[in-house]
């Protein structure tokens, strides 16, 4: 096949890809494959598809094919680690993860804010699945590299932060970052609710009920904070033996 027709059928592949429109992109893919593409492109998109219709095998072969010809191919090196991880199988798929970053920085110094905002959603998705699982300190470190790169979720990612703090019973660091988090970003009503829980469990009831009040200034309509403030108000603050809340 010559560079033109190659050119052309990879155009209409990826066309077909970016619409979402996998059936139709698939056979064109696998067309190129036969004609011996090299470019990693080709391979990483059937990767996608592969993992779209739940064939993990297939799309761990597209992947690792195209980081072969491309070790550096940052996307198939993402999508690899989230199937691995998906299997179970933490330890690969957090190498593959690592060996990407390193590709990463002997290549191109410079930050590049899309690459750290895709960086940023592994470290995340990793995090959520050391906590799953009951990893606590390993999801906090991850959600703390997470926290590193984005500009875009932080609040959300916080929020996680302390959610591991709460877990591994330190309500202090818990509430330090969460009062962070609500000074940076006062309208996001999930810190505040957060915050409230950490300071109703440490019997601090005006702090908790003044949170509970802020979320619903923000949200009048959230009805986990006017439980919570109900609650709180019918609680002495006296009272050494505050009831739990799940949150």
């Amino acid at each position: 096949m010559d560079f033109e027709a190659e050119q052309e059928l990879f155009s209409i592949a990826e066309e077909h890809f970016k619409a979402n429109q996998y059936s139709e992109a698939e056979p064109i893919l696998n067309q190129l494959v036969l004609k011996s593409s090299r470019r990693p492109e080709v391979f990483h998109m059937l990767g996608t598809v592969y993992y779209d219709q739940g064939k993990f095998n297939k799309a761990i072969r597209s992947f690792k094919r195209a980081l072969e010809i491309d070790p550096g191919f940052t996307d198939s090196s993402i999508g690899l680690s989230v199937i691995l991880n998906d299997l179970g199988r933490y330890d690969e798929g957090q190498k593959v993860f690592d060996e990407a970053r390193a590709m990463l920085n002997t290549k191109s110094p410079t930050s590049d804010a899309s690459l750290n905002e895709k960086f940023a959603t592994k470290h995340d998705e990793l995090g959520e699945m050391y906590l799953h699982h009951n990893r606590v300190d390993e999801g906090l470190e991850q959600f703390k590299k997470a926290l590193a790169l984005t500009t875009m979720r932080r609040p959300e990612i916080s929020v996680s932060i302390a959610e591991c703090y709460i877990v591994l019973q330190n309500l202090n660091l818990a509430i330090r970052e969460l009062r962070l988090i609500v000074r940076e970003h006062p309208h996001f009503v999930p810190a505040r609710l957060k915050l409230g829980k950490c300071y109703f469990d440490s019997q601090q009831i005006p702090e908790a009920i003044e949170n509970w009040e802020a979320a619903l200034r923000y949200e009048p309509q959230n009805q986990a904070a006017r439980d919570y403030l109900r609650l709180a108000q019918s609680i002495q603050v006296t009272s050494l033996n505050n009831p739990q809340l799940d949150l």
